[in-house]
Parts: C-alpha cells; structure tokens; sequence
C-alpha cells in the first residue's frame, strides 16, 4: 500500500507541471486568437501579446503565483476595438476578474460568458455592446461584482440574476433595458449597491426590495416608474443614498426613509409626488444632499428641517410649500447651495442665512418674502449665485453687498426696492448677470457698470432711471443682452455702443432718447417694439424714421465727424461684399514698394482690413510674428488652409488661418475663403471664434481669429491625457454652447446660416472649456422661403447634425 502512494505522489509530481503547462498553452492560444479579431490598430496595443507564456509580460494580463494560470485580465482604456465572440472563456478556467472597461468593443454579450466559473469580478462597462444580457450570466455564482453601464444593452433583467447570491454590486445603468425589476430581486441577499437608472424599466417596484436590508444605494432616477414607491422600502434601514428623480411617480414619499439614521443622500426630484415632506428627514442629521424639487409636495415648512452638520446641497423648488425660511439653515456650516424657489414661502429673509458661509448658491425667488434684503448676507464671500426675484422685498439694496466679490449672477428683479442703485454694484468684477428690472429704483444708471468686464446680461428695464446712458457701457465687450426699456432715460445712445459687437439683443423703448441709432447687429436686427416710444430715434431700421444727411438737429460739424467715424466703421462688411461678388478692389501697403501682377481669376491685388488696428502695421507684425509663415509656428493644416499662432508686440495672441494657393485650386480657395469672411463678419456670438481681420495679397492671404488655447475637441481626444480631464460634465457643457451657435446661426442670423460641416474638428476650446465653431469655409445663406437643395458638404461617413 505504501508503495502504491508513493507512485502517486511520484506521478503526480511528474503530471503537475505538464497539466500547468497544457493550461498556459490553452489560455495563450485562446487570447491570441481573440487578439486577431481585432482591427490593426488594436492589435499594436496588444504588441505585448507573443509567444505561448501570457505570465511573462502580456499587457493587463496577471497570473496566480502558484497554478501560474490566469487569474485576472484588466485592459481598461486603452483603445480595443472588437468583439467578445472570438474569446474562448473556457479556456480561462482560473480567471477571477474579466475588466474590459471604457473601449470600443461592440456586438453582443456572448452566451459562453457564462463558462467562467471562477471569475467574481466582471466590468464591460462604457463600450458599445448591444442586445440581451444573457442567461448564462446566472451560471457565474461565484461573482461578487458586475458592471455592464454606459452600453446599449436592451430588453428585461433575465431571471437567472436571481442565482448570483455572492452578487455585492450591480451596475447596469446607462443601457436601454425595459421592463419591470424581477420580484426575485430579493435573491441577492448580499446586494448593498444597485444602480439601474438611465433605462426604461417601468412598471411597478415590487415590494420584495424591502427584503434587500443590506442594501446601501439604490439608484432608479431616470426611467419610465408611474406607480407608488412600495411602503416596504422604509425596512432599508441600511441606506445611505437613495435616487428616485426624473420619473412619474405618485403618491407619498416613503415616510421614514431616514429611520435607520444613516441616509446621506435622498433624491426624488421631478415626479409626482404629494403630501408632506417626510417628518424623519427633520432629525436625519447624516443627510449630505436632499433633492425634492419639481414635485407636487405640500405642507407649512417652517419647522420640518433641523440642523444638518454635513449637509452640502438642498433643494425644495418648484413645490407647493409654504411658511416661513428656518434660521436652522445657518446653522449648516457645510451647506453650499440652498434652493426654494417657486413655492408658497411668507416672512422675511432671516438673517441668521449670514453665518452659512460655505453658501455658493441662494436662490429664494418667486416666492412671498418681504422685508429688506439682511446686511448680515455680505459674510457669504463664497456666493456665487443670489436671485430673490419675484416677491416683496423692499427697501434699497444694501451696499454691504459688494463684499460677494464671487458673485456671476445677482437676480433682485420684480420685487419693491427703490431708492439708487448702488454704485459699488461696479465692482462686482465677476459678474456675468445683472438684474434689477421692475423694481423702483431711480436715478442715474452708475458709471461704474462701464467696470463689469465680463457680463454679459444686463437688465434695468422697468424702473424709473433718469438721466442718459453712459457711455461707459459701450466697453463691455462681452454683453450679450442689454435691457433699458421702461425708464425715463433721454440725450443720445452713446457712439462708444459701436465697439459693443458681443452684443445680440438689445431693448431701449419707452424712454425719451432720440438720435441715431448705432450701426452694430444687434440694432440692426433689434424688433421694431424694442426702439419705439422714445423722444426721436433714427437710423436705417425698418420702422424708425431715417437720419437726415444734410442740417437738422443732429448734424452739425461736430456730429457729422461722428457719422463719417459710423460710416467707416461700416466699411468692413460693405468691403466684404464687394470682395464676393468681384464689384471692386482695394489697396493695402506692405513695407515691400515691389509692384505685383493681378490674379487671373480674381482681380484683387492687396486688400487687408482689420477692424480697429492700423492694417499696414499688423500685416507686418503677422509676418514677423510667423517669421514668414514658418512650419515652427504651425499648428494645424486643413484642406484649404494652415493655422499659424502669432504673439503681437502688444502681447496679444491671435490664430492666423493662411490659405493654400495652389494654382489649379486658386477659385475654390478663394471661394472657400471668401464664404468664410462673409460669414464671419455677420456673426458676433459667444460660442463663435471672433473674427479680427483678413488679408488678401497675392503672396499670402489669410485670417486673423482669436486664439483658443485648448485647440480643437477632436485633438483633446485624440490625447489620452486630456481627454482623461475632458469629463462628462466638460461634454455636455461643449454639446450645449455648439447648440447654441447652430440655434443663433439658424434663428437670429438674416439671411440664416447652415455652417455644413460640424465636426470635433471645427469646434475650438479656450481655456475654461467653452466652445467655439470654427470654420465657415462650406457655410451657405438661406433664403428662407427657399427649399432648395444643396450639395453634400461634409466629411465622408458623418453628417454634420445641422444638415437636418
């Protein structure tokens, strides 16, 4: 007997290390044969994958110390680009954590997923993978962790999710699933993490979820719920964040949601829901973030909130609530942003809000509040937001508020303050909104708003202001919307008002101001309504009576210098024009005295303008500034042309855009380049690249534009550095300023704009990651009772979105 198990123990000696190597063998052979699925560019990310010993050095492979089989595979964010099918997970037998996450694999999960008996760890998340989650899934009983977000995995959970009893985190938000959530949900026994929002499940939530007691976060916001939240859900004594926003439930919220004390983070914003807030939200003193807004929720609020040591965010608008503000908010030491808009609220601001000093966000409008704004609100340095528009208040506005050096928006409009505006209201250098309409307050406008450098809303409309317009304000360069109307202003609007070219919308009427009206977009395309009613304005605008040319009350020697300024201010566009349609040429003079031959096509010889600089001298300082256009200042090259950065003596830095001028593409550069200017010159919006100049020479003919220093969003991605910073909020910001212009080039441009080619290309950021699109060279001007066709202008497999 004893002979016999030493041949055992001898043979398995001797089996060991050949089985090892049978395995290794396998799972080599099985990994390489997925790597030539893979497109060329996937398979140089996996150079690392040769020879037959994954355990020696393979890119995100590791292996157990003992059997050296595999035992974990993480290949996040580098870029792969296929499918699962080629994978033999069989051949995987030790595997316990599969990380695929953040590529470009597409096609379905597949079925034999489920040969990995021993994985506990599996992250497919952020790819494109599409159908079913399969059945097979419920075979990996030993998995404690799935992730499978951000794909577009459809139809219901399967059943057989019931059997993965070791199962802590489930992560399946950011698909498209539909139907109910599985009454066997209550199976996972171990679950403390559930996220499946952003989907369309739907139906009722069954009552078995109360049995989940080790449930942590559960997160349901953004789907197609309509029914009640089970009253079972308050047995989950465990939770500490709680997401319901964003559906269509009804009736009451869970009453004692906070009952285990340990709720951190409660959203049920934008449903349905009745009643009273939850009275055990009032002792909850672990609470973080509350969320309730947009709701139908009732009830007198002055006592149904204590103190809440760590709370950061609350959120109430959009209710039907009423009583008094508690002073207990400023006892929240943490507290950053406190919202109550829009519901039912009397009394008055209590000045114990002054010692929340954390506050960045204090937003009490359209309510029933009276009384004065607290002077005590000036400790709150950290402000960043402070409307309390539409209700009562009265008095004037403390001038201890020019302590908020933070603030970018201040909202006080249609309440009762009276009295001046504050002059210090001018050193608010941050802000970006003003405003203080339909109030009562008179007096001149301060000069000191000339200081606001960056605001870009202004609104003083509806009170009694007297006095004229300073001309100070014709320096803020970035205003977008100016809105005077309904005072008692009179003179002239100023002449520095031709510099303002940010400006979009503008309303003056109902004042006493007479004169002519400044010859700048936003007057030129302003709406009758928003110029009547004054003492005698004029200009070329459809309705206003036109400026006489010769005498009259506005022309003496003195105003008539002002017109020939307005007129050749003008002369840009005018030029432009004539540019395109050929009509005439003009001359600009470069150092060079060298005298040079007409273009065959077009017959311009040198023609530079560029507005409010001498053009001579920046036609030579982008020269020396490019060195003659040297590849070392180059920084991007396009069809039609190279972009050059150039720093300007004066410090400034610009983007030249040089056109290529090859002989056989002369007329349709040009075209490209004339389409560009004309378009440009048209345009004054923030999420547009601004256009300084143009030259147009036989030597070098080129644009001058801002410069943006992130450059385009298409290179930000291509950098695995940057786009790790580009986060999602960056994106979707991006995404709403590009809608934004296209919405202006569509709507508030005449004759409309289609640009033709968006692309991550041809959309610019600066430094805060605001966007700016760029490029015009394919844009085309609608005629809007026209349905014409026109040519396909875009890049070859993508159609730019504002093609329709």
């Amino acid at each position: 007997m004893s002979c016999l198990l030493l041949f055992f123990y001898v043979f398995v000696m001797i089996k060991s290390p050949h089985a090892a190597t049978k395995i290794k063998g396998r799972e080599a052979e099985s990994l390489l044969k997925w790597k030539e699925s893979f497109d060329n560019q996937s398979k140089a990310l996996l150079s690392s994958w040769i020879g037959n010993n994954p355990c020696s050095s393979w890119e995100g492979i590791t292996c157990d110390d003992d059997s050296k089989s595999i035992n974990k595979v993480n290949l996040t964010n580098i870029g792969l680009k296929g499918t699962l099918q080629s994978l033999n997970f069989s051949s995987l037998p030790k595997i316990r954590t599969l990380v695929l996450r953040n590529n470009f694999l597409y096609g379905i999960v597949p079925h034999h997923i489920g040969e990995m008996s021993s994985l506990k760890t599996l992250d497919l998340s952020i790819n494109n993978l599409f159908g079913s989650i399969p059945l097979s899934i419920g075979n990996l009983i030993n998995l404690d962790t799935i992730n499978l977000s951000e794909n577009n995995i459809s139809g219901p959970l399967p059943f057989t999710i019931g059997n993965l009893t070791k199962l802590n985190i489930l992560y399946l938000y950011s698909n498209d699933l539909t139907g109910q959530i599985p009454p066997f949900i209550d199976n996972l026994i171990n679950l403390h993490t559930l996220y499946l929002s952003y989907n369309n499940l739907s139906e009722p939530i069954p009552f078995t979820i109360g049995n989940m007691t080790k449930l942590i976060r559960l997160s349901l916001f953004s789907n197609s719920f309509t029914k009640n939240i089970p009253t079972e859900i308050n047995r989950l004594t465990d939770l500490k964040a709680l997401d319901l926003y964003d559906n269509n439930f009804v009736g009451h919220l869970p009453h004692n949601i906070c009952v285990g004390g340990k709720l951190e983070k409660f959203s049920a914003a934008l449903n349905q829901f009745t009643g009273l807030v939850p009275e055990s939200l009032k002792n909850c003193s672990s609470l973080k973030r509350l969320r309730l807004e947009q709701n139908q929720l009732t009830g007198n609020i002055t006592n149904s909130f204590g103190v809440y040591p760590n709370l950061d965010y609350m959120e109430l608008s959009d209710n039907n609530l009423y009583g008094q503000i508690s002073p207990n908010w400023g006892k929240c030491k943490n507290l950053t942003s406190l919202k109550i808009s829009n519901n039912n609220l009397t009394g008055s601001i209590p000045p114990e809000l002054g010692r929340a000093t954390n506050l960045h966000e204090l937003n009490l409008s359209s309510n029933h509040l009276t009384g004065k704004i607290p002077k005590e609100l000036e400790n709150l340095s950290l402000l960043i937001k402070l409307s309390l528009s539409n209700n009562h208040l009265s008095g004037e506005v403390p001038e201890q508020i020019e302590s908020l050096h933070e603030l970018t928006a201040l909202e006080l409009a249609a309440n009762n303050f009276s009295g001046f505006i504050p002059e210090k209201l001018g050193m608010l250098s941050r802000l970006l909104k003003l405003n203080l309409s339909q109030n009562k307050f008179e007096g001149n406008i301060p000069v000191e708003f000339g200081q606001l450098n960056v605001i870009e809303n202004l609104d003083l409309s509806g009170n009694s202001m007297n006095g004229t317009i300073p001309a100070m304000l014709g320096q803020l360069n970035h205003l977008e919307t100016l809105n005077l109307s309904h005072n008692n202003l009179s003179g002239t609007i100023p002449s520095s008002f031709v510099d303002m070219l940010s400006l979009t919308t503008v309303d003056v009427s109902y004042n006493q101001l007479e004169g002519p009206t400044p010859n700048i977009t936003a007057f030129g395309r302003a709406p009758i309504e928003a110029l009547t009613n004054n003492k005698g304005l004029c200009g070329n605008i459809s309705g206003l009576e036109p400026c006489s040319i010769s005498g009259g009350k506005f022309h003496n020697h003195k105003t008539n210098k002002i017109w020939v300024l307005v007129l050749s201010l003008t002369l840009g566009p005018l030029l432009l024009a004539l540019i395109v349609y050929g009509i005439s040429y003009f001359f600009c003079r470069t150092s060079s005295t060298e005298e040079y031959k007409p273009a065959q096509e077009f017959q311009i010889e040198n023609l530079f303008e560029i507005w409010s600089f001498d053009g001579k001298m920046v036609y030579e300082n982008i020269i020396e500034a490019t060195e003659d256009f040297d590849n070392k200042h180059l920084i991007g090259v396009g069809g039609h042309a190279s972009v050059y950065k150039a720093e300007l003596p004066s410090g400034q830095v610009v983007a030249v855009k040089k056109l290529h001028l090859l002989q056989n593409e002369e007329m349709s550069n040009m075209k490209a380049f004339t389409n560009e200017i004309h378009a440009l010159t048209e345009i004054r919006h923030r999420n547009i690249v601004k256009l300084y100049g143009f030259c147009l020479h036989r030597l070098h003919s080129f644009l001058v534009y801002e410069f943006l220093e992130k450059g385009s969003v298409d290179i930000i991605l291509k950098d695995n550095e940057q786009a790790a910073e580009f986060d999602w909020n960056k994106r979707v910001n991006i995404i709403k300023d590009i809608a934004n212009a296209l919405c202006y080039l569509h709507h508030d441009c005449s004759p409309p704009i289609v640009h033709r080619d968006i692309s991550s290309k041809n959309v610019i950021l600066d430094l805060e990651y605001v966007a700016h699109v760029s490029d015009f060279g394919t844009s085309k001007f609608l005629n809007p009772n026209s349905s014409n066709m026109t040519s396909f202008a875009g890049t070859f497999g993508y159609a730019a979105p504002d093609k329709g």
